[in-house]
């Protein structure tokens, strides 16, 4: 497969990462995994047709730990963010994110509030649902151009979207049934 028809999973450490690659090649879309630390030129040669942060143990609000390559913003393909990777996004491109008091684990109810991209045709502004939450930071602060699409009692950024760059951020976990 041609890699324009392809998505690249920038990997935080997730124990789920190989699960989102899973759920990907399910659907019929060539995916490849390249780890956080890779060398950027190798996103860019890698030319996918979007990209996604995946999720990490680590926590966006402490100094020396991942982020996401420069590359990533800089190519023009949608970028999802899941969990850590929305975390880090947010933070990178100006927002903030701050330890939460308590770790959110488990399910979670999800009401979507505005319409997106990111859940057209699946789920409708109004719609509840129930996802998986696995997290102990927040995203306090969108960056500018960013809008919350929907929230969770634990998650008030629960999936945001800057709907002019395709960035989308989701602080559940999809990957996970």
């Amino acid at each position: 497969m041609d890699s324009k028809d392809s998505i690249l999973i920038i990997d935080f450490g997730s124990q789920v990462t190989q699960l989102i690659a899973r759920r990907l090649r399910e659907a019929g879309v060539y995916t490849e995994i390249m780890p956080c630390t890779g060398d950027p030129e190798s996103i860019t040669a890698a030319a996918p047709r979007g990209i996604i942060l995946s999720g990490g143990p680590n926590s966006v609000a402490m100094a020396d730990t991942p982020r996401a390559p420069q590359a990533v913003f800089e190519m023009g393909v949608p970028v999802l963010g899941i969990c850590y990777g929305q975390q880090t996004m947010c933070q990178q491109l100006g927002g903030r994110v701050e330890p939460g008091t308590s770790r959110e684990f488990g399910r979670a109810e999800l009401e979507v509030v505005e319409a997106c991209t990111l859940f057209d045709g699946l789920w409708p502004v109004g719609a509840t649902r129930t996802v998986w939450m696995s997290h102990g930071d927040h995203v306090a602060a969108l960056p500018h151009g960013f809008r919350t699409v929907a929230t969770s009692s634990g998650a008030p950024y629960a999936a945001v979207a800057d709907d002019d760059r395709r960035y989308y951020g989701v602080q559940f976990h999809p990957e996970v049934v």
